[in-house]
């Protein structure tokens, strides 16, 4: 898919709209999200303006889920959350809402009113063992 203009994240990136940098290199950029979900809501971008995970080369990914990481601790330490929710979604159907990957470091208090929240669909032994199956079929893909 290609963009006609630029995300609000290459914006940023790009040095047109102000944010709270958080951490940069050559292949990420982290800067602290606007519409704060808690305190400490990070967002981790890939620098190349890739829309989706699967989109980006192997060495954005390994180093967008390094800084994610890194950045994930360093909210633990001074946020002291609950917990550590790391969200990475992929198109409209997947929850992405800018064009553009990354990744939501969001440090999580009990009670803090946010859901995740997906019914259950359990197929069976027999159909898990065809899906996987047909994701072994595409094994090029699966070097890891």
């Amino acid at each position: 898919m290609m963009r006609l203009r630029p995300t609000v994240f290459e914006r940023i990136i790009g040095g047109e709209l102000p944010c709270a940098r958080v951490y940069e290199d050559e292949l990420v950029f982290a800067f602290m999200d606007a519409g704060q979900l808690n305190p400490g809501h990070v967002l981790v971008a890939s620098r190349k303006p890739y829309i989706t995970l699967m989109d980006t080369d192997e060495e954005t990914a390994v180093a967008m889920m390094r800084a994610a990481r890194n950045i994930a601790r360093a909210v633990q330490q001074q946020f002291h959350p609950d917990g550590m929710t790391i969200l990475q979604a992929n198109e409209l159907a997947g929850w992405q809402t800018v064009p553009h990957c990354h990744l939501h470091v969001l440090p999580r208090y009990i009670d803090d009113g946010v859901g995740l929240v997906w019914p259950r669909k359990e197929p069976g032994m027999e159909a898990l063992l065809q899906y996987a199956e047909k994701i072994r079929a595409s094994s090029e893909l699966l070097t890891l």
